[in-house]
């Protein structure tokens, strides 16, 4: 079978920073056009609209200077306007070589904006695509609000697209300006263009208004449309545009029929540095690009991956330069933690493998996040808790902490059968629940070890509700021990730590 290529412009220096709070800085612009187009390698970046500023003037005029010494200029377009000689003056400021000249694709947009008629809209089209040639320009053409006027006024549509085919322009593109399409619409307006103009090569702009944009953009293309347009995380106006990711996952899986030139292992690099260009995040249930979307939580998915790879599709990681990962908590079963450990190279026994999965599921079930850096500590805390026989248990316990006030403690502790309770105050929360601990140790007539040493330690990267390891040296009758304590609190991390102590003492 024949493969038809499919173009693929990039329209988020354009139309992404239409995105509400985003707008790119002269050298973000330039990064980005750079990465897009010998990275990811689109066919074309539309990276600004003429005259709307000087910042945007220079950031082409750097975009187009690199692209001419590496020969990708006719890679770089500018959306344009009907406006006489200015924007023409404005592109040879630039350096820029094609313009896509926005003009009226519906009726209504037309009469209601512009108070003209077809034949003076036409006219003055002409006259600025010729003046474009004789400064060296090559033309594409926006139809704006093509999807309504396809809808409401196909005739001036079809006695717009037999005037274009009379111009010297390149490409005609068909904006779903609003969003409104529905994947049958798509192909039946795509399909009847494509049919009656064989000689005009159509791209599909779609928005995602009605989260449709990947759908219709699969039916522009089984329609025939010659080239798509995308931005990268679906950056664009109101809902954003169609997200370049998905869009190139869908056509490459499900559309054998077409090839594409863009580099699949790319798309989730980008997408990070326009995340951090752009200042929005990307949610992380996102295709293909979100943080989630190669998480396997459930423990039964684990354990079918392990087995079989059963719960795998096409849809494979290492496609687009991510791997899989398996996340730990309240789901979590074995052969999750399994797949988790063996990352980290390390192995359990079928019983310690146990306890350690029901710790991550009691953690899960008290909202903590549990990553793998966080395992080798809950490996350390449970392991190390199942040696130690309870006849000590904290039962319960305030700790206060108020500016130019002493910090204090109130708790209440069992030991064997009986049960005591004191507060008091100290230099830190930690201190006041130590003193009145000993408290409660000077009524049983017992001393409390010398404390030593005190560590606290998160995993690497960790963050702020990252899991907590508080490791306490003790001192007592002439020997030395440790216990540790595990929490997303440090100072409950520590208490932890030392109940463990108070249950080793003889």
């Amino acid at each position: 079978m024949k493969r038809r290529y499919i173009e693929i412009m990039d329209t988020t220096l354009r139309d992404g920073e239409q995105t509400s709070g985003v707008s790119f800085s002269a050298s973000e612009k330039l990064a980005l056009a750079q990465l897009l187009l010998t990275e990811v390698k689109v066919d074309r970046v539309e990276v600004a609209s003429a005259r709307v500023s000087a910042g945007e003037l220079e950031a082409v005029q750097q975009i187009t200077g690199w692209a001419a010494g590496v020969g990708l200029l006719e890679k770089i377009e500018v959306l344009t306007f009907v406006d006489g000689q200015a924007s023409l003056d404005w592109m040879h400021a630039s350096g820029a070589k094609v313009m896509n000249l926005l003009t009226k694709g519906s009726i209504n947009h037309l009469t209601h904006q512009l108070k003209k008629t077809p034949s003076e809209h036409f006219a003055d089209i002409e006259q600025v695509i010729s003046k474009g040639q004789n400064h060296g320009l090559q033309a594409n053409v926006y139809l704006e609000d093509w999807s309504n006027g396809m809808r409401n006024s196909p005739d001036y549509v079809l006695q717009y697209l037999d005037f274009l085919k009379t111009q010297p322009i390149r490409r005609v593109l068909l904006p779903d300006t609003l969003g409104i399409l529905t994947p049958a619409e798509t192909y039946d307006f795509v399909s009847r263009l494509v049919s009656r103009y064989p000689e005009l090569h159509f791209d599909f702009h779609a928005h995602n208004d009605y989260d449709l944009s990947i759908a219709n953009v699969m039916e522009a293309i089984r329609a025939g449309a010659h080239g798509i347009h995308l931005t990268v995380n679906g950056l664009g106006e109101r809902a954003g545009n169609a997200p370049m990711a998905s869009a190139i996952a869908v056509l490459r899986d499900f559309m054998p029929e077409v090839k594409m030139g863009v580099v699949e292992k790319s798309l989730y690099q980008v997408s990070k540095i326009v995340e951090t260009f752009s200042g929005l995040r990307i949610p992380d249930n996102k295709p293909v690009v979100g943080d989630n979307v190669f998480t396997q939580t459930a423990g039964i998915h684990a354990d079918g991956d392990k087995k079989n790879n059963l719960y795998f599709n096409a849809l494979l990681p290492e496609r687009f330069g991510r791997k899989r990962s398996y996340a730990l908590g309240k789901t979590s079963g074995k052969a999750n933690i399994e797949n988790n450990l063996r990352e980290l190279g390390i192995q359990l026994s079928e019983n310690d493998l146990k306890m350690v999965t029901q710790r991550v599921i009691e953690l899960g079930d008290q909202k903590e996040v549990v990553t793998r850096e966080d395992l080798p500590y809950v490996i350390s805390d449970v392991l190390n808790t199942t040696a130690i026989a309870s006849r000590v248990e904290i039962l319960n316990y305030v700790l206060t902490h108020s500016k130019d006030l002493k910090p204090s403690a109130t708790l209440r502790v069992r030991i064997d059968d009986d049960q005591f309770e004191e507060n008091a105050q100290g230099d830190g929360q930690y201190d006041a629940f130590m003193n009145a601990l000993k408290k409660i140790y000077g009524k049983k007539k017992r001393t409390l070890p010398i404390l030593t040493d005190y560590a606290v330690r998160i995993p690497t990267g960790g963050r702020t509700d990252a899991l907590c390891e508080t490791i306490i040296t003790w001192k007592y009758k002439n020997r030395e021990f440790k216990t540790r304590g595990l929490d997303s609190d440090q100072a409950v991390s520590a208490i932890k730590a030392t109940q463990k102590m108070l249950n080793t003492l003889d």
